[in-house]
């Protein structure tokens, strides 16, 4: 492979859950819902709004500033329904937000008229959200295809293909995590790339420092993963509840400290893409990875560590390709400091070979 390298609702509730009927619209970005609690429900209002009417999830209840009427009486959201109560439910929606193009520096890795692969810095968010709503890779994305879009319409007489969903965005990586991913710049090649992260045909490698270290060279995780109830922002992994995440690993280095301070360099190896999945089997292994504010500790050693993981290689088959392409990030230079600073302190053992 040749690379090409750069300098750089209204609500509707489920049926039998309640005897409910859509509200209508009110100004601007109101919205309304009403409905009669089941005979078989009840319990905390939110809870209720979220799981059996499904108006809004319990943290797009707060983040709206939904108010609530129960039997005509405003209510807060963790009252107790029974059944047969009269609910009132009235919130705002957020506005739209149009993805904007953005002139943003990242590090193209390859780059050809069907895709871009981009060495994403960690701290850069992946794809528009709240709170996020510039900056982010989907907007720089957006730019480099209008870029070089235009200049190929301007020699081709204004022809070219139209821009791919979501600002091309077909896997994500988290705000925290740096690395390769790949970005689609027609509709296309989306669907081409997005069908391959579906059937689970591509080969994704990360690499992390552990701390501590692993009792085995290599292993394999396997559970199902599910939103943590105390917790929105995390996910808890266990026998049955959730979705299945499974995540092979290996060991390329380790570090013994003394007072049996261990760390690692492991390479992850995920064969499915659920949220935040290496990080919680990691953590859940005993091995959190160094920096990571949600599954781990502050470090003793390190801490001011950000999160120690890194997307080193991608295998995909690109459009209009027979072979898949093999595509890698260097290390960036949080690692090669740590790996630097674990050499002084203690024992290497082992090497990389990669």
């Amino acid at each position: 492979m040749s690379n090409k390298k750069k300098p750089k609702k209204e609500a509707v509730t489920r049926p039998g859950a309640a005897a409910a009927r859509p509200g209508a619209a009110a100004a601007g970005l109101e919205r309304s819902w009403e409905g009669v609690v089941a005979p078989d429900g009840g319990g905390r209002a939110d809870k209720y709004l979220a799981e059996a009417a499904k108006v809004l999830s319990r943290s797009q209840l707060k983040a709206r500033g939904a108010c609530l009427r129960v039997n005509g009486k405003q209510e807060k959201l963790s009252r107790t329904l029974a059944p047969g109560d009269r609910l009132e439910l009235r919130w705002t929606d957020e506005p739209s937000h149009r993805l904007e193009p953005e002139r943003l520096e990242v590090d193209i890795v390859y780059e050809d008229d069907r895709v871009f692969v981009i060495n994403k810095a960690q701290g850069m968010v992946t794809h528009p959200a709240a709170g996020n709503w510039r900056g982010t890779l989907a907007n720089a994305a957006l730019w480099l295809d209008a870029d070089r879009k235009g200049k190929a319409a301007a020699a081709s007489g204004g022809n070219s293909r139209d821009g791919a969903p979501r600002g091309g965005i077909v896997h994500r990586l988290d705000k925290d995590t740096s690395g390769i991913i790949i970005v689609a710049r027609d509709p296309e090649a989306h669907e081409f790339l997005a069908a391959q992260f579906k059937n689970r045909s591509t080969r994704k490698e990360y690499w992390a420092i552990v701390h501590p270290a692993p009792a085995d060279d290599s292993g394999h995780i396997e559970n199902f993963l599910a939103r943590d109830r105390n917790n929105r922002k995390k996910f808890v992994g266990g026998e049955t509840a959730g979705k299945r995440a499974s995540t092979d690993y290996k060991v390329l280095l380790r570090w013994a400290i003394a007072g049996r301070r261990d760390f690692a360099l492991v390479a992850l190896f995920p064969k499915t893409g659920r949220t935040h999945q290496l990080r919680v089997h990691m953590s859940g292994i005993g091995c959190p990875i160094v920096g990571d504010p949600l599954y781990g500790r502050k470090d003793q050693l390190f801490p001011e560590a950000t999160l120690m993981l890194h997307a080193r290689r991608l295998r995909i088959a690109l459009p209009g390709r027979d072979a898949p392409s093999l595509f890698k990030a260097p290390l960036p230079e949080r690692f090669r400091t740590m790996a630097a600073a674990l050499d002084r302190l203690g024992q290497r053992i082992g090497k990389t070979g990669a």
